[in-house]
């Protein structure tokens, strides 16, 4: 049975936070005819995560054809377990076309936080039904409770403590902070406060782990924190939204975001790949995707503007493109003087 739905997700956010150019700009480039965000950088796959990131960024545009699109596609073509959640990757050469069928519960949650919005802002309780049902899935089999910890799993099998010698294993970007107060008004019986407790905890842990002061994407949790087997050992492309993640949920905790301020680039604003041993850069990144984010933190919390540079959005790929408009809707709705 699904939760009863007493009230609103959270407060609508503003319509227009991405431009009507900007979103005919990202669909040209990234949203197949069919409703799938394509990944154009990874083999034009498509995965929920991007499934997620397409209908909030359809939503903060008002789009409300183009959202529709998105969500079919994901309803008929990803939402395909029997635990109510999405498979996370869907390759348009394979048959059949999902060749991994775990989820990713960074995408379960982009998914339903974008539907509880839209559900709500545009009186869908179509939509509303549907995200109380990937939220009570999640609370049933996406997360862990290790000792006074509640983790967000990654997947739902492979991650948990049972699963791996070194599980629990987390993926400090897989917790969408900004979402988890749109699940609790969902479900109010659900684990959401104590998850974004442990969340900004384990982060907090992951971030000393090296010299540089940014965490691993991929953190073991089986003792004291450290890099999970089988993975680059790196802060890289996963976390590189942790504080794109935090800033949007609201926090202005120095101790968290000023690392990523200090370390995350180099002089020249690019954002730097690094080995989390070393604490050396591995890539530097000039995406402008990827450099918006530390200086969006910068005038969060210093009150430095974004360059001009940054405020224009032209696509490049579709991760650095998706994180820019992210980052400038949330500019424009709470921080204008950033701009």
């Amino acid at each position: 049975m699904l939760p009863v739905i007493a009230a609103c997700p959270r407060p609508a956010l503003a319509a227009g936070a991405v431009t009507a150019k900007e979103w005919a700009l990202y669909r040209e480039k990234f949203l197949d005819p069919t409703g799938r965000i394509v990944d154009n950088a990874n083999g034009n796959i498509s995965h929920s995560e991007g499934q997620g990131y397409g209908l909030l960024l359809s939503y903060l545009a008002e789009n409300r054809g183009d959202f529709d699109r998105i969500w079919a596609f994901t309803r008929t073509e990803m939402l395909l377990r029997d635990d109510g959640l999405a498979a996370w990757k869907w390759e348009p050469g394979a048959t059949p076309h999902v060749t991994d069928a775990n989820n990713a519960t960074d995408g379960d949650l982009l998914i339903a936080y974008a539907l509880a919005l839209a559900g709500h802002a545009w009186e869908r309780p179509d939509l509303t039904t549907a995200a109380a049902g990937i939220a009570a899935a999640l609370a049933a089999g996406g997360v862990e409770k290790v000792g006074d910890l509640v983790l967000l799993k990654p997947g739902n099998s492979g991650f948990g403590a049972a699963d791996r010698a070194d599980g629990p294993v987390i993926n400090p970007s897989y917790w969408v902070f900004e979402a988890l107060p749109a699940m609790a008004e969902l479900m109010p019986d659900g684990p959401w406060s104590e998850l974004s407790d442990s969340g900004k905890t384990v982060l907090a842990a992951s971030m000393k782990i090296g010299p540089s002061g940014l965490p691993p994407d991929w953190v073991s949790l089986r003792a004291k924190p450290r890099p999970a087997d089988g993975f680059p050992q790196e802060f890289g492309y996963n976390a590189f939204r942790i504080p794109l993640y935090l800033i949007r949920a609201g926090s202005r905790d120095r101790a968290l975001l000023e690392p990523f301020v200090t370390h995350m680039r180099d002089a020249e604003g690019r954002v730097l790949v690094v080995d989390i041993a070393l604490g050396q850069a591995r890539q530097a990144l000039a995406d402008v995707g990827y450099r918006i984010i530390p200086a969006l933190v910068s005038c969060v919390l210093d009150g430095t503007p974004l360059p001009d540079e940054m405020q224009s959005f032209a696509p490049t790929d579709y991760y650095p493109s998706t994180l820019q408009l992210l980052a400038l809707s949330f500019a424009r709705r709470q921080h204008p003087e950033c701009l």
